[in-house]
């Protein structure tokens, strides 16, 4: 799992059998609907071997017969176990009506209970021994997550790539705003179904259409509300009505404590098993991988292990993140491999060797005599190390605050008595997203470290005034904080929090904070190169709490706490840290209209006069989890 740690002996599971399968094995759900399986059974020539045997389940809304789902079930059948990989309900094969990670949208059968219908009945076939382990990343990590928090009996062990831990805090949702993501992931799954008879081909023709031109409904945001029965979602209504939600959904009730949207709400109940969390600093569920770890770390008392790689989203066997590129051993070893050593020892109870490995294994970005440089692939070179630990957050961490100073200044020293700096956002030019913890939102938004300039070829299709290539930091709507030339280097590993005293004219408004280390000019990069390792943002009408919005009073200092992706970053001698700050980070979120109007109904917007403070008494500053070197 992204490493090779000295052995003297252990057991594992080799490939010595053969494969047979069954397509379309329709497994009941409670409710009547019948939910589409393929199994895998280990085999000798074309019999199933003399079982029971421990049974792997992934489900996906993503095909169950792609090649990626099908060769884990061939990998695991191998090494003596059955593989089941399920198609969700309404998706591809299965029954039933898909809203989107809540099953059937109804609030009564949802991923959840689907999921723990699967382990239940898996457990009860004859082939089967009773132990169930469940895979999967993304989509696939909130199933398993969902049928955990229902703690069905049979489950054994979890290993969860890059899951959620709260769609609404932290996901679909964002601490007030949107991610809209989420609304291009919707127009790319209409599109990518197979809907057979079940569609007419007109319909699907407008599906493929609008996933193509995705970016013209994303635009079509700045305008003005999204709205039913304007787009081809219109002909699946349940996903239509997923993105209303979606967007018009921001106070925290009843809707969103389905187990399918995350975990959190059912930590006391979840169950106590074995399991992996693997993520990436640039993923879009950095912030839930870590912090489910840290909250079953907590509860529970079987093993939980932690991985974090330099990664984007799915791409653990990469060593790449959007313009960066890091040396081969960034790349995760087989994530296979590592699961079946995982599953061998917590299914089969063999000496697979997992017991004695640390907890938590990371990525310290940055560092090295050539980092810097650009690669024949036109990217960032970056080099890293792999480093073990024993928690997370990293116990040694010394957090520092890192204060905004009148001039542009990022220092440790307190603020002095200084007028504060303003800037006028208009949610009509919204700072373009650069790269970030972003997923499934391509090619509107690719995700990764990026240099933080304007360019026409991400930012083109949204608008003449995005035709150029300059800085972002040149924009007069973006507040720049960044230290002198680092003299020593400074290693930053865990999440960074910006508490932000701020003003505006408009009673809702939304602030943003970016964390960048900043390269000095080069031969390769003449204006250096600002590489955002992290973002996030606030809706000021939520800043106390998701319950009870709360607008602000014009003009009148308020202060907003923002809390940043995770990341282990090394910034260098020669570097600097950056704090960014601004009020928009689009598409990465909705633009917020400053009228303090209901979501998605808003009938106009208005400029903002936004002001940042930074003296005595209104002290901003980013909390810095600095690690001693």
């Amino acid at each position: 799992m992204g490493s090779t740690h000295a052995t003297t002996s252990r057991q594992g599971s080799a490939a010595l059998y053969d494969v047979v399968y069954e397509r379309d094995v329709m497994m009941p759900a409670r409710d009547g609907a019948h939910l589409a399986t393929d199994l895998y059974f280990p085999a000798i020539g074309d019999e199933r071997a003399s079982g029971p045997f421990p049974v792997i389940l992934e489900r996906t809304p993503y095909n169950k017969t792609r090649l990626q789902a099908r060769d884990a079930g061939y990998f695991f059948a191998r090494r003596g176990y059955v593989g089941a990989v399920q198609d969700v309900r309404g998706r591809y094969a299965s029954e039933g009506t898909w809203y989107p990670f809540a099953g059937d949208g109804t609030g009564t059968q949802g991923e959840g209970e689907d999921g723990y219908d699967a382990v239940e009945w898996l457990a009860a076939q004859e082939w089967c021994d009773g132990a169930i382990g469940t895979i999967g990343g993304s989509y696939a990590g909130a199933t398993q997550s969902a049928l955990a928090s229902l703690n069905p009996h049979h489950l054994r062990a979890m290993a969860i790539s890059v899951g959620p831990h709260d769609y609404f805090e932290n996901s679909m949702r964002h601490h007030g705003a949107a991610e809209l993501r989420f609304f291009i992931y919707s127009f790319r799954m209409l599109h990518t179904n197979e809907w057979g008879d079940t569609m007419p081909a007109g319909v699907t023709d407008a599906f493929r259409e609008a996933h193509e031109h995705v970016h013209w409904w994303v635009r079509r945001l700045l305008d003005g509300p999204f709205r039913a029965g304007t787009s081809p979602l219109q002909h699946y209504p349940s996903v239509e009505q997923y993105v209303l939600d979606l967007l018009s959904r921001g106070d925290d009730d009843a809707f969103w404590a389905r187990p399918g949207f995350g975990p959190r709400r059912y930590y006391d109940q979840h169950a106590d098993v074995p399991t992996i969390y693997q993520g990436g600093w640039y993923d879009s569920y950095g912030t839930s991988t870590v912090t489910n770890f840290m909250e079953f770390s907590r509860r529970s008392r079987s093993p939980q292990r932690l991985l974090m790689g330099p990664w984007v989203h799915g791409a653990g066997e990469q060593n790449d993140a959007g313009e960066v590129e890091f040396d081969v051993e960034a790349a995760q070893d087989s994530w296979d491999d590592g699961r079946l050593r995982w599953f061998d020892r917590w299914l089969k109870g063999l000496d697979s060797g997992v017991d004695n490995e640390p907890p938590v294994r990371i990525y310290v970005m940055g560092g090295g005599d050539d980092d810097g440089r650009m690669t024949t692939d036109d990217r960032l070179w970056r080099d890293g190390v792999w480093r073990d630990e024993h928690e997370w957050p990293l116990a040694r961490t010394q957090p520092t605050p890192y204060y905004l100073h009148a001039g542009g200044q990022l220092s440790p020293e307190s603020p002095a008595a200084r007028p504060p700096t303003g800037y006028s956002f208009d949610p009509a030019y919204p700072v373009p997203t650069t790269g970030g913890n972003i997923s499934a939102a391509d090619p509107p938004m690719p995700h990764g470290g990026f240099d933080q300039r304007n360019r026409p070829d991400l930012h083109g299709w949204l608008g003449p005034n995005y035709q150029h290539t300059l800085p972002l930091a040149a924009r007069a709507d973006v507040l720049v904080f960044q230290t002198p030339p680092l003299e020593q280097p400074i290693e930053v590993t865990g999440s960074v929090v910006v508490e932000l005293w701020a003003s505006s004219s408009a009673i809702d408004t939304d602030f943003t904070a970016k964390l960048i280390d900043v390269y000095p000019p080069s031969t390769d990069w003449p204006d250096g190169f600002a590489l955002n390792l992290g973002d996030s943002i606030v809706r000021a009408r939520y800043r106390e709490g998701y319950d009870q919005p709360r607008f602000l009073e014009s003009n009148q200092p308020a202060k907003f706490s923002i809390l940043l992706y995770p990341t282990s970053n090394l910034f260098t001698i020669g570097h600097r840290i950056r704090i960014d700050i601004a009020s928009s980070n689009f598409p990465r979120f909705d633009v917020n209209p400053n009228t303090g109007e209901p979501l998605n109904a808003h009938t106009h917007h208005v400029v903002a006069r936004q002001l940042i403070y930074h003296d005595p008494d209104h002290p901003s500053h980013a909390l810095l989890p600095i690690i001693p070197t």
